[in-house]
């Protein structure tokens, strides 16, 4: 089947989050951009978006891309696509124009050059011509304008699909419905759902976040509520599949609302805008699965009905009047007290434009995520409601094991619901992925400072050193009930679990081994096998947050020269080589990693003469005169060296400038540079994006179970620029 391209536009902040949802629909991702995700597929995934998508706004099939520099360059282009293919020369349509430049700066010159492109195109020898019709067209043809380049396509969409069909009259400020869903994805309601727990929102306006919630919960297509959608009179249209889709959601969804069995609750004081959420829920077809009723925040009691476990999500007032502020502490100490006194166990999210007012909640936010409501900038604010519930019944001893001290049991039966929640909603993606390697805890709860990784079986541990106003006793105590609890959690014998405490690195100690186990094991990842070691080495010889980064060489390396500059272990390597790299070289200073890559590359079955590992420093290589050339470079500097081996001393904020110039000096003028390192403070010289292309990438370079700690690398493409 044809595989399109397509750009699918999405609220600014959630373009992570919707680069999951349309892996998960089967698409394939390609890129983040401002505001939307490129992904690759067939038509009928593309529907399927449009039916399925949660969080997008238009789904729009790429056609071309075409010379914008000036408006006849822009004519020429969009003419010379073959629009007979699209539209009836007597056909309706209308254009969507965004962007501008030097010489198109206005969005309505463009939208008109655009228009007389596709005229002109289509104008028969009978003199029929099609029509511009900006409230019923046939097609709607989209052009985004990004410097000299104008991305051509059709909005598959009609309609933005934020507007379900449910929602004709809001309350106060609503909250967009994609964004809705955005807010309960991050609050982590579907899981909270799928383990039959509730959902409140005591101030619940119109209703928005309750009707997207059940909508998850029920597994509603949120399409399934629209009359319309832009590719119904398009003439590549295949009816087919598209009914074949909606039959499967229609089906699901039946199948949603006799398994239901969640409590889905919602209070408001303003009468006006409780009957506006009761007409919004008629039209969603969710009459009698939601309740919702007037009560004042004060006089908050819970239902009946309500689980033990739940999700209270609500969007407060901001308090754009100064009274209106001035009444805020009172409002968001109310939501906290309520959460103590009715809601323990369950999960809180708080969506606010005035973040500062978090603190009179009276809980510690356990996450925060940056986002908007429209054009001003917002954050949720998650919170655990600490559970008062008894310890879970422990496994019985093995002969000869000892139980370490629980100092604290509730404290350490927080740290176990943690690892079930992970262990669940985590694995679950991780076999969908298919990856057998991931992190599932790192450091989600500020008593437990510890990073908890899976390797097929086997659990690595490693303890961040505890900050000097911890006292040891304390930091030894939660330390022993952290080893208890993921043992029993994750049900793992002794011999299969290895610990470490994690103190910073500097020069060759990063290389020094910890054991002399020997004990090597082989994972899979993407179709690579790799070698690790979880006892010898500080690390495990295999960078899991750099994942995403090693399908991107993969995926790109066919027929290409690849250069892996600071290789560790050769991982990226693995995956150029798989991917059907044409040649390798590999280089590190470090005698060990140099023979662990060449393992792992023979592992993989690549020949020794076409894919080189070599000892060297990398450093000093690049100084070098540029030689060979490349079309794939991986360079992933650590953050500082002071290695005997080395000739000099790397600092990768104050060296990193050279070293991109150096390694672009070496990669061809088509070619792509992946660059990464993981200091937390670094600030990439601005220099570099005058003189190259320059795409961060970094939200797009962490996988779901790196996602909570997204300062662990920044990432990005760069390229040389077009001559």
């Amino acid at each position: 089947m044809t595989v399109h391209s397509f750009f699918v536009s999405c609220p600014k902040g959630l373009e992570y989050l919707l680069g999951d949802e349309l892996t998960a629909l089967g698409l394939q991702w390609v890129r983040n951009a401002p505001a939307g995700v490129w992904v690759q597929g067939t038509l009928t995934d593309g529907y399927r978006a449009c039916l399925w998508s949660r969080l997008a706004n238009r789904v729009v099939l790429h056609l071309a891309e075409v010379d914008g520099r000036t408006g006849d360059t822009l004519y020429d282009g969009i003419k010379t696509i073959d629009w007979h293919q699209h539209l009836a020369p007597d056909g309706r349509f209308r254009v969507q124009f965004a962007g501008q430049n030097q010489e198109i700066r206005n969005t309505l010159f463009g939208v008109q050059r655009a228009k007389d492109a596709v005229v002109d195109s289509l104008r028969s020898a009978s003199g029929q011509r099609p029509s511009v019709d900006v409230e019923r067209p046939d097609i709607t043809v989209s052009v985004h304008l990004h410097r000299d380049k104008a991305q051509v396509g059709l909005d598959l969409s009609g309609q933005s699909l934020h507007m379900r069909g449910y929602r004709l009259d809001k309350g106060l400020a609503p909250l967009k419905e994609n964004l809705a869903a955005a807010l309960l994805i991050r609050a982590d309601w579907p899981q909270i759902a799928a383990a039959g727990g509730s959902l409140l929102d005591p101030m619940c306006g119109s209703g928005t976040l309750l009707i997207e919630g059940a909508l998850m919960a029920l597994d509603h297509a949120p399409g399934l509520l629209r009359t319309q959608f832009g590719f119904e009179h398009w003439l590549g249209h295949d009816a087919e599949a598209w009914q074949t889709l909606l039959m499967e959601a229609r089906t699901r969804a039946e199948q949603g609302r006799a398994g239901f069995r969640n409590a889905i609750h919602g209070y408001d004081e303003d009468p006006r805008v409780i009957d506006t959420a009761h007409k919004n829920i008629e039209r969603a077809g969710l009459t009698g699965l939601i309740q919702v009723a007037r009560r004042r925040l004060v006089d908050f009691q819970p239902d009946p009905g309500f689980a033990e476990q739940g999700l209270l999500l609500t969007n407060p007032p901001y308090g754009e009047r100064l009274s209106e502020r001035q009444a805020l502490p009172a409002l968001y100490e109310s939501l906290g007290q309520i959460a103590r006194d009715h809601l323990a166990g369950w999960r809180m999210g708080v969506f606010t434009g005035v973040p500062e007012m978090g603190r009179s909640i009276g809980l510690r936010s356990d996450k925060q995520y940056k986002l908007f409501n429209g054009k001003l900038p917002a954050q949720l604010l998650l919170f655990r409601v600490e559970a008062r519930q008894a310890m879970t019944p422990r496994a019985p001893l093995m002969p000869g094991e000892t139980r370490p001290r629980i100092a604290n049991p509730a404290r350490a039966e927080m740290l176990a619901n943690r690892l079930r929640k992970n262990l669940k909603a985590l694995g679950q993606w991780a076999r969908k992925q298919d990856i057998s390697c991931y992190r599932l805890y790192d450091a989600d709860m500020p008593e437990f400072a510890l990073a908890i990784d899976l390797y097929e079986g086997r659990v690595h541990v490693q303890e961040y050193a505890a900050p000097k106003s911890v006292e040891p006793e304390a930091a030894q105590e939660r330390w022993a009930e952290a080893l208890a609890v993921i043992a029993e959690v994750l049900e793992v014998k002794p011999q299969d679990m290895v610990c470490k405490q994690r103190q910073r690195q500097a020069g060759t100690s990063q290389y020094e081994r910890q054991d002399r186990s020997g004990e090597f094991f082989t994972v899979t990842e993407a179709g690579c096998r790799l070698r690790v070691n979880l006892k010898d080495y500080l690390d495990t010889g295999l960078f899991l947050d750099h994942r995403p980064a090693r399908r991107w060489v993969q995926a790109q390396a066919a027929g290409k020269r690849f250069l892996n500059l600071f290789c560790y272990t050769g991982a990226a390597t693995v995956h150029a080589v798989v991917g059907g790299a044409r040649s390798s070289l590999s280089l590190d200073m470090s005698k060990t990693y140099v023979a662990w890559a060449s393992e792992n590359l023979r592992l993989n079955g690549a020949d020794e003469s076409r894919h080189k590992v070599m000892q060297a420093d990398c450093l000093k290589w690049l100084a070098e005169p540029a030689r060979e050339m490349f079309d794939l470079i991986f360079l992933d500097p650590p953050t500082f060296s002071n290695s005997a081996r080395m000739e000099g001393v790397l600092d990768v904020q104050r060296d990193h400038e050279t070293l991109v110039r150096q390694a672009m000096d070496r990669l061809t003028p088509d070619g792509l540079l992946i660059f990464s390192n993981n200091y937390r403070r670094f600030k990439l010289a601005e220099a570099l994006a005058e003189d190259f292309e320059v795409e961060d990438v970094t939200q797009a370079s962490l996988d779901k179970d790196f996602q909570r700690n997204s300062r662990i690398h920044q990432c990005w493409k760069i390229r040389h620029r077009a001559l």
